[in-house]
């Protein structure tokens, strides 16, 4: 691969993905993107990024954008997100909540569905608080390989092995074989779709929690800024944000502040967000 070659894939991504790769990242491109080279029957990069170069390659683009943008994951990642979920942020939810009886969670980079799924669990295990409600978790990822995964609810053992606690596994999961598949009633909680963070995402509405992930890590400064802007509008003013453990709002917005004694965990910071919304009005009104 000729630093041209890389240079190409790097735009190529951040524009269409917003992945933002590092000078140093060509073994990273390299091994996820030869094997798709030889399915399509291409000597390897160089004759890969020809081909997307002459035009009219809008499937292999896609293909190339889904395989340098699908991230691992695994049941209950980090573990703690979860405990502060179901110990703090559901409880509190189910308070202020009581009186509409309806909550809306995001899940976005969703990937396989192990996170999601996880949520959906939490959930089920504190149906105590939640009966009669109207509960909507929403699933959404830019790769829609990974999202029919997600739908169908398999896993392998080495899958469900990961983050999944035992007595988990065996109250929601039914072996088959060597595969491991999610009940229909927590499959039937999820919604999965395809969606672009780099897009409008105003038409998702607002919700009550949003899981975000271990995704921002790889954006540059401005896209990271770009998203959380988008994400605090579609936050409840007292609705709450959770990062990947190496995902920070300090130094790149004022719009969230941490959530109290939890760490990874955001709310809204109205007074800024109100600012804001005055900002994009008074724009708004000058462009008219």
């Amino acid at each position: 691969m000729t630093p041209l070659d890389y240079e190409y894939l790097r735009k190529l991504l951040k524009e269409r993905s917003g992945l933002d790769l590092s000078a140093d990242k060509q073994y990273l491109v390299e091994s996820r993107l030869l094997p798709l080279a030889r399915r399509w029957n291409l000597a390897g990069i160089p004759e890969l990024v020809q081909r997307m170069m002459k035009g009219g390659a809008d499937a292999l683009v896609a293909e190339v954008v889904e395989a340098m943008t699908t991230n691992e994951t695994f049941f209950f990642r980090d573990k703690i997100p979860f405990d502060h979920l179901r110990e703090a942020v559901l409880p509190a939810l189910a308070q202020a909540r009581a009186a509409r009886r309806s909550l809306r969670i995001w899940c976005a980079a969703s990937s396989t569905g192990q996170e999601p799924y996880s949520i959906a669990m939490c959930l089920k295990e504190a149906s105590a608080l939640f009966a009669g409600w109207r509960i909507e978790i929403v699933a959404t990822d830019l790769s829609q390989a990974v999202l029919e995964k997600a739908k169908a609810g398999l896993f392998s053992q080495f899958e469900v092995q990961r983050g999944l606690p035992i007595h988990l596994l065996l109250k929601y999961f039914t072996q088959h074989g060597e595969l491991w598949q999610l009940n229909a009633d927590i499959r039937g909680m999820v919604q999965h779709r395809q969606l672009n963070l780099l897009h409008d995402l105003s038409h998702l509405g607002t919700f009550d929690v949003i899981f975000c992930r271990n995704v921002l890590i790889y954006f540059d400064q401005d896209t990271k800024t770009g998203i959380f802007a988008k994400l605090s509008r579609m936050l409840e003013p007292d609705g709450v944000l959770a990062l990947g453990a190496a995902e920070s709002v300090v130094g790149i917005t004022n719009l969230f502040r941490p959530y109290p004694e939890r760490r990874g965990l955001y709310q809204p910071n109205t007074v800024a967000r109100a600012g804001a919304v005055h900002v994009l009005k008074a724009v708004a009104s000058a462009a008219r």
